[in-house]
């Protein structure tokens, strides 16, 4: 990576679990040194990109390049090169985006000591959340990963337990989720500000969905777990819960939730008991 007025590349060593971020204006390239398929889920805010929901990028070669876009009279003059030395740079690569390179042909080496500020492995972090038999819940902020600032963004992975669940909760500070699936399958509901379910799927390994501003999201884990892995579009985000001993129903008086539930006091009581013993993370049923 190269960022913008950087005199030199950064080359990180990456495995499963890193989180990267990818500052505006940076450059980047990413190569597979091993012997297996490397999966790399690009996520992050787009509300002020070219095309608004699409990521605005260019590339610096190949057929889609900028090289190619310049006439070969202005490549020749900005790089002081002969119109064949122009022409054999910018048409050279005739490979979009995703090229091979040639065997035996070496790649620079990670920089020492560089992982350290600008990777973070989730996978390896100690959960903020464990439930016995329902799962974890790992959050990342700028608080412990300082380079996160750079892109405005915090990330969660929920690790969910065969058929558990992940209690509804929301984003009280108007930031947006995008839920990422990286292994298992289970079910997501998502209810809307109007009391409608807008979304309620199947998902599995590989689906995206996205939460809207002050959605409410709920996920249910099949019989094989799942694991999926949140963007949010905030550095410190602020959740609200509808479980646990932070329920906004545990925080109102009783008499407001027997009036807005239009129950009686016995069932407030009952409520309110169930709510004080759940968690964000719910076990399976007996």
């Amino acid at each position: 990576m190269v960022s913008p007025k950087a005199s030199e590349e950064v080359v990180l060593k990456l495995k499963e679990g890193d989180i990267i971020p990818v500052p505006y204006g940076a450059v980047s390239w990413w190569y597979n040194d091993g012997d297996s398929e490397l999966v790399i889920v690009f996520l992050g805010e787009t509300s002020k990109a070219y095309v608004p929901g699409e990521f605005t990028y260019f590339l610096l070669t190949g057929t889609q390049g900028i090289l190619g876009g310049f006439s070969t009279e202005f490549n020749s003059r900005a790089y002081n090169i002969n119109n064949e030395e122009a022409k054999k740079l910018a048409k050279s690569q005739t490979g979009v985006l995703l090229i091979k390179i040639p065997e035996g042909q070496n790649m620079p080496q990670p920089c020492k000591n560089s992982s350290d500020k600008l990777v973070y492995n989730i996978d390896a972090a100690l959960p903020d959340v464990h439930v016995q038999n329902a799962g974890l819940l790992t959050a990342l902020t700028a608080k412990k990963f300082p380079f996160l600032r750079e892109v405005g963004l915090s990330a969660t992975l929920v690790k969910l337990d065969a058929n558990a669940m992940s209690s509804p909760i929301y984003a009280a500070d108007s930031s947006v989720q995008v839920i990422y699936v990286a292994k298992g399958s289970g079910r997501i509901q998502v209810v809307g500000i109007n009391g409608e379910r807008a979304l309620d799927t199947k998902v599995k390994a590989g689906h995206l969905c996205v939460v809207p501003r002050f959605f409410v999201a709920s996920v249910s884990a099949d019989g094989e777990g799942i694991e999926y892995f949140s963007m949010i579009t905030t550095t410190q985000p602020v959740f609200g819960e509808f479980t646990g001993k932070t329920s906004v129903w545990g925080a109102l008086s009783p008499k407001v939730l027997q009036a807005s539930l239009n129950v009686g006091p016995e069932f407030e009581q009952l409520f309110r008991a169930k709510i004080k013993k759940s968690t964000i993370l719910v076990p399976p049923q007996n």
